[in-house]
């Protein structure tokens, strides 16, 4: 997001390698983080190691802010996923930049409002729906870059708790309804209104 671009003015990037952890879940939030290149994941790990993704960022995202916020441990971890680079933002920078940006603060809670309510919708997901429907409202959720989604099956059956294969056979369906179309490591949703009633239809 273009907005957010401010965070990363006069700052030098630091530079991840794929795979490359960012920050660590139960660890202190001290800052977080501006996404300038590549793409990162945030994920949750229960005690016996079963991760689940929560959502994958592109350049421009945030991520991090919520512990930050809050002042509690980081719920979540994140990695990165392709190389990347990222400018950490703690208080003092933060600080600075509403001085020279206010108009930044309101933006600023509505994304900390869109975050926590995606979350619990999550959890709510995960609890109740089907998982085409799961798969529907993750898909709906992900902001597109010029037009496509990039995702992997992978990433989307972790985020919503299915196997890479219920994955690939629900989004080959909707690939032959003209629903969605598919490419590496990518999708394009061609009709969001049907996918949306599929996504929020009465159980």
């Amino acid at each position: 997001m273009e907005i957010w671009r401010p965070l990363a003015q006069g700052q030098p990037a630091r530079a991840y390698r794929a795979g490359q952890l960012i920050y660590l879940q139960g660890t202190e939030a001290a800052q977080f983080y501006y996404l300038v290149s590549g793409s990162a994941k945030s994920y949750i790990s229960s005690p016996d190691g079963v991760e689940r993704v929560l959502a994958v960022h592109q350049a421009g995202d945030i991520l991090g802010e919520a512990s930050f916020f809050d002042r509690c441990p980081r719920v979540s971890s994140a990695v990165a996923v392709t190389d990347c680079a990222l400018v950490s933002v703690d208080q003092g920078r933060l600080d600075g930049i509403f001085q020279k940006h206010p108009e930044l603060a309101l933006p600023m809670l509505q994304y900390l409002a869109r975050t926590v309510r995606l979350l619990s919708a999550r959890v709510d997901d995960m609890s109740f729906l089907s998982a085409d429907r799961r798969i529907a409202r993750y898909l709906l959720s992900l902001p597109p870059r010029e037009g496509e989604l990039h995702c992997t099956h992978e990433e989307i059956g972790a985020a919503v708790g299915v196997s890479r294969v219920t994955v690939s056979r629900v989004l080959g369906q909707w690939s032959r309804q003209g629903l969605l179309s598919t490419g590496y490591g990518s999708l394009t949703l061609l009709d969001r209104a049907r996918l949306s009633a599929l996504a929020f239809q009465e159980p």
